[in-house]
């Protein structure tokens, strides 16, 4: 647009997040600024940024939930606008109310929006009043002292979840009715140690579901586009590992269904900005809405690369006050584009999160590749934070192509000093079900041999003790070391 109600956006997020942010706010012709803690000083972030502000906590997360700091930050910086990414402060309704009180743009959605879609439980009920397909449910807010026995009859299995939860956290799938009572205290202690809300809700649970999403951007005029959907079924603790799109469990008729859904509830809720919304999917191609996140996603990247439209841009725009200026027939898709999340993690150990220096970090480069990273060289690697350290983005013509271009891309992934999950990730896109899109919600708890890292050839692990052993001091002084008769000789020369 010609002219900005803001020159300068802060982004109050970290790692690889923030950084793409920050370029998306320069690629529009702003100012970006980021509010960094010391455990971040050395990351893209800070040295992207126009400006970087230091904010503390007694850990590094408290730092970013900060909102006195981060709105600090801003007026400091002399921000018009705040752009909170995804995790932390993204989803606060208080946040969002704090940063439009301060006289500031919150680049999202507005705060009644966000605490109508992004609770749960409200979510729901207001996505049923409005006639879409929701899973049979017992909701605790209805009618406290009857909870249990409504979930009850819903019957097993059930997955009982936290009402203000997000991430997996908290949830508990019930097969055996008998643990029921049992189980909905284990949600409530999760729900009030996580999100500080131990209200709850129980719905059928779909055994081994796809999770299909859809991302909905709209506009404070009224008009509401979806730009297709993504597959995430791929997943390890309700966590999303690998996310692609277009889904291969759709056809066309189930696409334009599924997608229609999502923009009529986006539509319903007078949505603006992005979001998605998220859908289980069942065997027999029934759905049913999950939730919506009131944010931009992590894999917002394989949407961008299908759709060739910039999430972050059309982010700005939209709180800027400008329409979209497209329908829904303008969008449209090419070839197939799948997203990696790379963790510092050890899968042959259970995923246990790993630590350490990064010595040395080579990003893969090439045709339909992209790499969205928070780490730079001489960084360290700490437990402070969620373990994700980049996210590779793979685009081709074909489904096909795109796992074999994303295959040669984690090949090509270095990190020095901090075991990641690149190798399983290969293991898992070579798996013959991945390859036939053949995947569900629970498809790594059914192979967990992908997980085991396959033993090394004896001349391989050989030659690589070997290495190692020589570049230890002990071994290098003695193979440096002039034996004494040699030695006596000084420098004399035949």
């Amino acid at each position: 647009m010609n002219t900005w109600p803001f020159r300068s956006v802060l982004v109050a997020n970290r790692g690889e997040i923030a950084a793409r942010i920050l370029r998306g706010i320069k690629a529009c012709g702003l100012k970006g600024v980021v509010v960094y803690h010391a455990a971040d000083r050395e990351s893209p972030a800070v040295a992207l940024a126009d400006r970087a502000i230091e904010i503390t906590g007694p850990t590094p997360v408290a730092a970013y939930l900060d909102m006195s700091q981060v709105l600090a930050a801003a007026h400091t910086a002399g921000a018009g606008a705040i752009h909170p990414g995804y995790g932390f402060l993204s989803e606060s309704a208080e946040f969002a109310r704090a940063v439009e009180a301060a006289g500031l743009v919150f680049i999202g959605p507005t705060a009644e929006q966000i605490e109508l879609m992004g609770d749960k439980v409200r979510a729901r009920a207001f996505v049923e009043r409005g006639g879409f397909p929701v899973a049979p449910s017992a909701i605790e807010d209805d009618d406290p002292a009857t909870f249990v026995q409504r979930a009850r009859a819903v019957g097993a299995p059930l997955l009982i979840k936290p009402a203000a939860g997000g991430g997996g956290k908290g949830m508990r799938i019930v097969r055996d009715l008998t643990r029921l009572e049992e189980e909905i205290e284990r949600a409530r202690s999760e729900g009030q140690r996580y999100f500080g809300d131990g209200r709850l809700y129980a719905e059928r649970y779909v055994e081994n579901p796809r999770h299909i999403e859809v991302q909905v951007l709209g506009d404070a005029h009224g008009n509401v586009v979806h730009l297709f959907e993504r597959e995430c079924s791929v997943q390890r603790r309700f966590q999303k590992v690998v996310e692609e799109s277009p889904s291969p469990a759709l056809d066309g008729a189930q696409r334009r269904e599924i997608c229609a859904v999502a923009a009529g509830i986006a539509r319903a809720a007078h949505y603006r900005n992005a979001g998605t919304v998220e859908f289980i999917y069942g065997t027999s191609g029934e759905f049913y809405f999950l939730e919506m996140n009131t944010r931009l996603q992590v894999e917002h990247p394989v949407t961008e690369e299908i759709s060739g439209i910039d999430l972050v841009r059309e982010q700005l725009r939209i709180a800027a006050g400008e329409a979209l200026g497209y329908t829904q027939e303008a969008v449209t898709t090419r070839g197939h584009a799948i997203e990696f999340r790379i963790y510092a993690e050890d899968a042959a150990r259970g995923f246990t999160p790993t630590t350490g220096p990064v010595l040395g970090l080579h990003h893969p480069f090439g045709e339909g590749v992209r790499i969205d990273s928070g780490i730079n060289p001489g960084q360290e690697v700490t437990a402070a934070f969620d373990p994700m350290l980049a996210k590779l983005i793979v685009h081709a013509p074909t489904r096909n192509e795109a796992i074999e271009r994303a295959d040669q891309a984690l090949r090509d992934y270095v990190l020095l000093g901090c075991q990641t999950n690149a190798a399983f990730l290969r293991r898992l896109i070579r798996h013959p079900a991945f390859v036939a899109g053949d995947v569900h919600t629970g498809f790594l708890d059914a192979n967990p041999q992908l997980a085991a890292e396959p033993a090394a050839a004896t001349d391989t692990r050989t030659r690589l003790l070997a290495a190692a052993s020589l570049l230890t001091r002990p071994m290098r002084d003695v193979a440096d070391a002039v034996p004494d008769l040699h030695a006596a000789i000084g420098g004399w020369r035949n």
